[in-house]
């Protein structure tokens, strides 16, 4: 009960999750008095005191005190950094498992150093588990320093560490690491077929840096690892012929821009076009016949190839005449290609994501081609995903529509998300800029709550009102016209678009404005620290894509604040302006956070249009009646409140999506804790011997006789280990195809509605209720053939291989949006914006729909026909 009241009050105070400071702040008062008493050790005297202090059993209240004292000092000596009151305030929570908001310059890094050594002395191992390569290597080099003078081994972790640094660097206390390199080692060790190969360390305390980000926003992302099979190369037929199709006739795209699919005309059109190369390729290999077949189906122009064959009638060519035959019955020479038999399924998922890669997939938005490679750009960094790959033949549709080679491609060996990486530490604390908006997502899926630390000086950054205008050519005229006005006065301005297709769009315009500037994007992340460090020198103007995690600090006056500071101060401090909207305030607030640290004047501003993303796929149109001025710039309640209502749904639709992504990983997660415990005495102790001592024990003791027990006891090992990981592989491919199609169960339900989540557990449970068991089957037949000699077992020869190579990825779950859309048209109807209710009567000639921006007209009409034709759509 009173945990309920207490949630009430928060929320009443708008910080849902937060905790009262107040004992923090106590013990800080004590901290500051215990300081006067170590300023007169020398750095031996002081690391010595630190050590009389360790313990295996955490430090307790008093000895948190004394420790705080000797850290704080440290970070005076060692690296001029003396811990303010507010960073020994957010070290203090982390040391008791919260999640730490602090804003962008308060010393976030310096604070979780103090942390992390705390929880050292203590007795505890620390995976500080940072969003990136850089930020790892440079936060651990930067405070080396300090825990070398607390006596406390520090290391880091990277893209580029060998095995052997590996294992080195997780033996060290604290452990700074990317939150996905240490998932890659875990999934790494969970197949090793020997305990020595392993390089991880049990999961102890996890302190997350930008928590909000790695919590939250990418708790969905599953890591994977991949085990070469084959080559996912897309047939060119394929790609050519998806070329052909024509939008609104041929394919229709959904209203959010992210589902695509076939028209009963592009099936049509798709089935004959097919049909007539499989009767081709049939009748060539029949030989002479093959001209005479091929011309009864139609012909394929050796110059223009797939375009002249698609959609060209025996009997006529032209558009027209096809449409005409739409309903008139096949001609009986037509070949009879069903796309949707079970023996055409490659060729059904080669052609949906052919035709997703082609319409949906942007380049320079939602990828880059570079070096000859396509790279996924991260939408929460605007940073290359180095690592990340589509699923399900996607990434080499990609590759095949850029033309470049098809990278490698393999079965999912195994995968795991952040979220249950995260769950395996036995204590959780982090730090972020933006904490409290996604507090109760924290407390819901990590029982974890939050602490907002004050600044150490007060905030008087100057927010202005988002500025919203009718269309995009609009906002962007006015944007550039507005950044023209405040770079004449020389004060340092830092830009926010949402991708590098925007941030080289906008540099072409302010390059015709001449403005001069510099711009920082996913083309060219590898200068970002040198770029960013100096955007708050006065007359700068730096165009920058998602600023979150960017992890370096905008002094005024540059890096070292010796370039005209003191005019940065009195023009009024960096000035942030953002291009638009983000899906959620946080990284809004993030973007202004960058301006006013530290006390420093600064101000922000954000653009937006009606025709934005933001507004046309998690907003509706109803009752809209905008009234703009002559720039085109809308300041009715109405039309404002829409932002917020965009914003408040795409948080919603998210939170759903994590929760939803969660709720079917969370069954996996279960059922390979089982498996896991079965492999696990199968790697250490004796028990695959056991189980082939009992299942082929005339086998077994045959071998025993011939090569030694030991020589058997390692072959059993091996052979157990490939089938557990062989079933347990086939098993994640089961479930994958089990969740592309669950949601279709809930259609079949009848009056009963079946819930396909309930149908997924079910389905889920029974697959994986023999596979242990099989798996022993599997090994008990293996063993029995095996070529096993004193030199031990021949895998090859034995039928039980492993991958030729392996490699680690990231795979953006479901891009499909099979999920997404469905809760954000739940969302969506659901959330209607607060000033809907409250429309004003407007007289039809008031009001002309032209005056909406293209992207909104006629919404809801176009949503309407979707529903009533969603399902005779679909082929049977």
């Amino acid at each position: 009960m009173a945990l309920k009241i207490a949630s009430r009050f928060r929320r009443l105070l708008q910080r849902p999750g937060s905790i009262d400071l107040g004992p923090y702040e106590r013990l800080t008062q004590l901290v500051g008095e215990a300081e006067e008493s170590v300023l007169s050790l020398t750095d031996e005297e002081l690391t010595e005191a630190v050590a009389e202090l360790r313990t295996t059993g955490g430090l307790h209240e008093d000895e948190q005190i004394e420790f705080l004292a000797l850290a704080r000092d440290a970070g005076n000596r060692a690296i001029g950094e003396r811990a303010f009151d507010g960073q020994v305030v957010g070290a203090l929570a982390m040391l008791q498992g919260r999640v730490v908001e602090m804003a962008t310059g308060e010393g976030k890094t310096l604070a979780g150093a103090i942390a992390a050594a705390g929880y050292a002395v203590g007795g505890r191992k620390v995976h500080v588990l940072a969003v990136n390569d850089y930020l790892a290597k440079r936060d651990a080099e930067w405070m080396g320093p300090v825990y070398e003078l607390l006596g406390v081994t520090v290391s880091h972790v990277g893209q580029a560490s060998t095995p052997e640094e590996r294992r080195e660097a997780y033996q060290a206390e604290v452990c700074y690491v990317p939150v996905s390199e240490i998932g890659f080692d875990v999934l790494r060790d969970r197949l090793v077929t020997d305990v020595a190969d392993r390089v991880t360390v049990e999961a102890d305390v996890a302190l997350v840096d930008e928590a909000d980000s790695v919590l939250i926003d990418e708790a969905r992302v599953p890591m994977v690892l991949a085990g070469a099979t084959r080559n996912e190369a897309l047939d060119d037929d394929v790609v050519q012929l998806v070329r052909t199709l024509r939008a609104g006739v041929d394919y229709e795209i959904d209203g959010d821009g992210r589902t695509v699919a076939l028209t009963d005309r592009g099936t049509d059109k798709v089935e004959k076009a097919l049909g007539e190369r499989a009767a081709e390729e049939a009748a060539a290999e029949v030989g002479d016949a093959a001209d005479g077949d091929a011309g009864d189906v139609g012909e394929v122009d050796s110059e223009t190839g797939a375009d002249d064959s698609v959609g060209t009638d025996s009997d006529a060519t032209s558009d027209a005449d096809a449409d005409a035959d739409d309903g008139a019955a096949a001609e009986p020479e037509r070949p009879g290609f069903n796309l949707y038999d079970d023996e055409n399924l490659d060729r059904l998922t080669q052609i949906n994501v052919a035709l997703h890669a082609e319409v949906l997939l942007r380049k320079d938005v939602d990828y880059l081609v570079r070096d000859g490679k396509v790279s996924l750009i991260n939408n929460n960094r605007g940073r290359i995903a180095k690592l990340q790959r589509w699923p399900d033949g996607l990434q080499a549709a990609v590759e095949a529509k850029e033309a470049v080679p098809v990278s490698d491609s393999g079965e999912v060996l195994d995968s795991i998300t952040v979220q249950a990486l995260i769950k395996r530490y036995k204590s959780l604390c982090g730090m972020t800029g933006t904490a409290v908006v996604v507090g109760e997502s924290l407390q819901e899926f990590y029982d974890v709550e939050v602490a907002v630390v004050p600044p150490n000086k007060p905030n008087v950054r100057k927010d202005d009102q988002d500025r919203l205008y009718l269309t995009v050519d609009q906002k962007n005229e006015a944007l550039v016209k507005h950044i023209g006005e405040v770079h004449e006065t020389g004060r340092p301005i830092l830009i926010g678009t949402h991708s590098v297709e925007e941030s080289e769009q906008l540099s072409d315009k302010l390059e015709a404005a001449e403005i001069e500037h510099v711009v920082l994007n996913a083309k060219n992340d590898a200068e970002e620290a040198a770029i960013i460090a100096e955007a708050g020198v006065p007359g700068t103007v730096t165009v920058s894509t998602q600023m979150a995690g960017r992890g370096t600090d905008i002094r005024l006056g540059g890096k070292d604040e010796t370039h005209d500071k003191d005019k940065a101060l009195e023009l009024g401090g960096l000035y942030v302006v953002g291009t638009g909207l983000h899906a959620s305030r946080r990284l809004d607030d993030q973007l202004r956070g960058r301006a006013g640290r530290q006390g420093d004047p600064g101000g922000s501003l954000f653009f937006a249009s009606l025709a934005d993303e933001l507004v046309t796929r998690y907003s509706v149109s109803s009752g809209l009646r905008p009234h703009p001025d002559d720039t085109g710039r809308l300041t009715d309640r109405k039309s404002v409140g829409m932002l917020e209502h965009a914003q408040r749904v795409a948080d919603g639709a998210n939170a759903e999506l994590h929760r939803t992504t969660w709720q079917y990983n969370r069954l996996t997660g279960q059922q390979r804790a089982i498996l896991l415990e079965t492999r696990e005495k199968v790697l250490t102790e004796d028990l695959a011997a056991d189980e082939l001592a009992e299942r082929a024990k005339e086998r077994y003791d045959e071998l025993v006789d011939e090569v030694g027990e030991d020589v058997v006891k390692a072959a059993a090992r091996r052979i157990a280990l490939r089938h557990l990981d062989r079933r347990w592989t086939d098993h994640l491919a089961y479930l994958a195809d089990l969740r592309e199609g669950i949601h279709l169960r809930s259609l079949a339900g009848g009056i009963v509605h079946m819930k396909p989540i309930d149908e997924f557990n079910k389905s889920a449970i029974a697959s994986f209720d023999t596979l242990i068991e099989d798996a022993w089957k599997d090994t008990a037949e293996t063993f029995t053939d095996a070529e096993i000699t004193s030199e031990g077992l021949n895998e090859e020869t034995s039928g039980i291989p492993r991958p030729t190579a392996t490699w680690t990825y990231l795979v953006n779950d479901n891009p499909f949006g099979t999920e997404a859309d469905r809760i954000l048209g739940r969302l969506r109807n659901a959330i209607k914006p607060e000033s809907s209710a409250e429309s004003e009567e407007i007289l039809p000639e008031e009001f002309d729909e032209d005056d909406l921006p293209e992207e909104l007209r006629d919404a809801d009409a176009d949503d309407e026909d979707e529903a009533d034709d969603g399902v005779e759509k679909k082929k049977d």
